[in-house]
């Protein structure tokens, strides 16, 4: 665990640690939004995201990871123009969709063939996944449709009691969501701008020989 953590800060994430390894649910700061988490690993936490959140059945979920070896693990594949926005943009704001494997829960996919995946820029979310050896949901903190958080005290007046632990940081987070990429396709796909620009990821595609021609 990071030695620039508070000793309050450090407490709240070894309680978090525990609370999801038991299959509990914990909102967290991040780089970009307050999350919404529970370990990849426990369907019943999981389903309790589903449910607190409000969020369709059918929409899959994101998931965070603490380094490359995780998001090689949760994919089928990484090409070649993913492994650039990785050395380029992560950690940091940036979500890329790959073709999921097969250790990766169907209810996290919500029955689909793709993972979302980010390795965050910010301590807390990191320390918590290498707490619990696992990945961990990275879902916005909010009732589906309602703003996302940016404070301890905004998830509370969304979530109130439902989530069995809200750390707070002391302080709000930067409040621009990921941008997202998908790199299923032959072509990369920007599905959502948001920190980091179009023109940032197109300039990556266009030294990349997968994304060739865009």
């Amino acid at each position: 665990m990071s030695k620039k953590l508070s000793p309050k800060l450090k407490k709240q994430i070894e309680k978090g640690i525990v609370i999801l390894r038991q299959g509990g649910i914990v909102a967290y700061p991040t780089d970009t939004l307050y999350g919404l988490g529970a370990s990849m690993t426990s369907r019943q936490a999981v389903e309790r995201i589903y449910r607190v959140k409000q969020r369709p059945p059918d929409m899959a979920l994101p998931l965070l990871v603490a380094d490359i070896s995780q998001i090689e693990a949760l994919a089928e594949t990484v090409p070649e123009v993913a492994r650039k926005l990785i050395e380029k943009f992560l950690p940091g704001a940036l979500t890329i969709v790959l073709p999921a494997s097969l250790s990766v829960p169907e209810i996290v996919t919500a029955g689909g063939t793709t993972v979302a995946v980010r390795i965050p820029a910010h301590p807390v979310p990191i320390a918590l996944i290498e707490g619990i050896g696992a990945p961990l949901v990275g879902t916005s903190a909010n009732v589906s449709g309602k703003p996302s958080p940016l404070t301890a005290d905004e998830v509370y007046n969304q979530l109130g009691d439902k989530v069995d632990l809200i750390i707070d940081e002391g302080k709000p987070c930067p409040g621009t969501a990921s941008t997202i990429v998908d790199v299923t396709g032959e072509v990369p796909v920007v599905t959502r701008e948001g920190a980091i620009s179009r023109e940032e990821i197109e300039r990556v595609f266009k030294s990349s020989n997968t994304a060739k021609g865009d």
